[in-house]
């Protein structure tokens, strides 16, 4: 194997792991957005039930 299948190889298992970081990041990005959403209304909701 000479230099220029090494490079390519390793640029490949780069590019890989770069797409799933990419989707991982998606992902968990989306997920947080709902739970805030989530938890926001429901601070929502009970702000009408608090009697000062």
């Amino acid at each position: 194997m000479n230099e220029n299948e090494k490079a390519v190889k390793t640029m490949s298992k780069v590019g890989k792991w770069n797409l799933v970081l990419g989707i991982v990041t998606i992902v968990s990005g989306i997920s947080m957005g709902v739970v805030l959403i989530v938890h926001g209304a429901k601070l929502i909701r009970q702000k009408y039930q608090i009697l000062i």
